[in-house]
């Protein structure tokens, strides 16, 4: 959706689940996170030299780069993201993150999307949306996207994911899950792509007129 919107009005795109899925990535590729455990001072001490980008591919598609490095692929896994939940709670991920979110964000023309981009990254950015769908139809999605990649796929492992991953964001002390009070809700759960993109649009549309 968000990509999507960006390409329509000429906009960068900037995902900042994505940043936090290569943190994840960096903690798998250099022993600093287990299945129990995550090397908390490790990674706070290496948190500094860890810098992800995004650059436009011949498509015209946002890759993802973690320290040069094209991790777009790598980062779409269940491993990763269920890694990407767990250090999203920790502040001193997040603070560096944010930090990196709005450098890109000091020229303006960019779309970016996360979970706390409207409260914390961008508070006064000129649109927010916040996005929502069920559980089910989220998992659905995700599913039948991994599934387009080849990747074999349990939903129920997807579902228990998705839910588990809003949970902690909910309900975690740093830059908790929420809907900033001046952002529009949209439920996508029914919606085709087409009556999305024109929401959207419309809304773009009415904030620069």
């Amino acid at each position: 959706m968000a990509k999507e919107l960006a390409r329509k009005i000429g906009y960068i795109y900037v995902d900042t689940g994505a940043m936090y899925r290569s943190v994840s990535l960096y903690c798998i590729q250099n022993g600093l996170m287990t299945d129990s455990n995550i090397n908390y001072a490790e990674l706070e001490k290496q948190m500094q030299s860890i810098h992800i980008d995004f650059r436009t591919n011949a498509q015209g598609i946002s890759e993802t780069y973690l320290n040069g490095e094209n991790v777009e692929t790598e980062i779409r896994s269940l491993e990763v993201a269920n890694g990407a939940s767990r250090v999203s709670t920790l502040g001193f991920v997040r603070r560096e993150l944010v930090r990196q979110q709005q450098i890109m964000g000091q020229q303006k023309g960019i779309v970016m999307d996360g979970r706390d981009i409207g409260t914390v990254v961008f508070p006064s950015a000129e649109l927010k949306i916040f996005l929502t769908a069920s559980p089910e139809i989220r998992a659905k999605r995700r599913s039948d996207e991994m599934a387009a990649k080849g990747e074999i796929v349990n939903y129920d492992e997807v579902l228990a994911n998705v839910i588990e991953r809003d949970q902690r964001d909910q309900n975690r002390v740093e830059s908790p899950l929420r809907k900033a009070e001046d952002a529009i809700e949209i439920d996508n759960s029914t919606l085709t792509r087409e009556e999305q993109r024109e929401i959207l649009l419309a809304l773009f549309a009415e904030k620069t007129i």
